[in-house]
């Protein structure tokens, strides 16, 4: 059976099909919903981005007053306790949040392009209390607005935000010519260089350690506030002295505090970084095998459009083979548990549902008390098929995956335990959650045309409903876009 383009653009390009809502026809369909989700309000951070940095600094400041006072033998745990209990309720909720966000959002394309982001411009959103409260910000603040522009601004915001410059250690970063540098225990980090050289920009191409260092040097005094969590500039800690990346140099004429931004900038132009995003983006969408020639037509399109992403895209949907019916890409447990679950059809309200019992925290500010889903679920149960299920998976929300090799890598994501729960958690969904009981009506709902001969035998021979609907959603089909 041949996949239609709307089945394709929605399971390749998206998160999958929804029972009642219109797939996208063509490749304008899939453009506008760059435009629509970043108009979208996200139920994520639940007091806003200005709201979540008052909230963040006051736990953080409430830390800091425990810290002194234990520092004075005056120790108070329950105080530090509750600070704690609140920063886990804030980042479950707003992990929950972005998962149902991905599972009820309308705009499929734009919402795979902000997972492929966060991902890129990854953060471990566990380092550290304050990242722990400032990763849902992130995404909302760098990841999304950013997504259709140009690369420049997203690669500014994201290395320039707070919860990165936290996660890479970079507020302790001292220029041994500085101030601060003399001071005992001052050291030049160089993690968040690194980081942006090798991973955000060139992908490593003609990088030494010499432009690991100069980069380092120029970041040198780019900080947190510590009492606003707001992006700030140690003078004291910055290096005074012109440095060279990649063959340029920055501070000829002396140096200057937005010489860190100026040399973001030249590295989202430089061509090894043209190279290196395009062909992972292509890599991610279309496949590997076919990743070279589509991001050959991305390149140019990059050029032509001074940057901008979205020309970036439209090029890659352009591209003769984007929407081959053959599934190329292997879904990973994120995407899969998002197109699992809108293909179920769950309402908002069971949704938000599920997502109390795995919390006890509502994600709508509307939302009952009380759950209102056909079955109620132990939170147990609640979180094996949300959070918990994607850490057992291998890919907890806002959490590098830690994995054998390289987690592009379709082996990394197939090794037998990993297997076995991404079939553990089908034969889970299936069991609990009201879902079509008909097998044949729930692998129309999740593959439509694109149902292979031989999965819909299988399916029809299954000696019980339970193994069949298990069988839908662990199969190469579904499991492959």
């Amino acid at each position: 059976m041949t996949a239609s383009f709307a089945t394709v653009a929605a399971r390749r390009y998206g998160y999958g099909l929804r029972p009642g809502e219109t797939p996208p026809g063509d490749i304008e369909a899939l453009m506008r919903q760059l435009e629509r989700g970043a108009a979208t309000r996200l139920a994520f951070p639940r007091e806003g981005v200005t709201g979540r940095r008052e909230t963040a600094a006051r736990l953080v400041a409430v830390r800091t007053v425990e810290a002194k006072a234990a520092e004075q033998g005056r120790p108070n745990m329950a105080l530090r306790q509750d600070s704690e209990r609140e920063a886990e309720r804030i980042f479950v909720r707003d992990a929950l949040a972005r998962l149902l966000q991905a599972v009820q959002s309308e705009n499929g394309f734009h919402e795979r392009l902000a997972s492929f982001w966060i991902d890129h411009f990854q953060i471990d959103a566990r380092v550290s209390y304050e990242t722990n409260l400032l990763m849902g910000s992130y995404e909302v603040e760098v990841i999304r607005p950013n997504l259709g522009g140009r690369f420049r601004d997203l690669l500014t915001a994201a290395a320039l935000h707070p919860a990165m410059l936290i996660a890479f250690d970079q507020t302790r970063s001292a220029s041994p010519q500085s101030q601060a540098g003399a001071l005992p225990g001052a050291e030049l980090r160089d993690q968040l260089a690194r980081h942006i050289l090798v991973e955000q920009t060139t992908g490593g191409i003609g990088v030494s350690e010499e432009d690991v260092r100069g980069a380092a040097l120029i970041l040198a005094g780019v900080g947190v506030d510590p009492a606003t969590l707001a992006y700030a500039y140690v003078p004291a800690q910055a290096d005074r002295v012109a440095q060279t990346v990649l063959g340029k140099v920055y501070g000829a004429q002396g140096r200057k505090p937005d010489d860190c931004r100026t040399m973001l900038e030249d590295l989202a132009e430089r061509p090894e970084t043209v190279d290196h995003l395009c062909r992972k983006l292509a890599a991610h969408f279309v496949g590997g095998q076919r990743a070279g020639e589509v991001a050959d037509a991305m390149k140019a399109a990059w050029t032509a459009g001074g940057g901008r992403l979205a020309t970036v895209y439209r090029a890659m949907l352009e591209h003769p083979v984007a929407f081959s019916p053959e599934p190329q890409v292997l879904q990973r447990p994120f995407d899969m548990v998002v197109s699992a679950l809108r293909a179920f059809g769950l309402s908002a309200r069971q949704l938000n549902d599920i997502a109390m019992q795995a919390s006890g925290v509502a994600i709508e500010s509307s939302a009952e008390p009380e759950p209102t889903v056909g079955t109620r679920l132990a939170p147990g149960v609640a979180a094996q098929l949300t959070l918990e299920g994607l850490r057992r998976m291998g890919q907890p929300i806002w959490q590098p995956p830690m994995l054998a090799g390289d987690p592009t890598e379709e082996a990394a994501w197939l090794t037998g335990p990993l297997l076995q729960e991404r079939i553990a958690w089908a034969r889970l969904a299936t069991r609990v959650l009201p879902i079509p009981p008909d097998p044949e009506r729930l692998m129309q709902a999740v593959l439509a045309d694109a149902v292979p001969d031989d999965l819909a035998r299988l399916v029809r021979e299954a000696p019980s409903r339970s193994q069949a609907m298990t069988m839908i959603l662990a199969s190469p089909a579904f499991n492959r876009r």
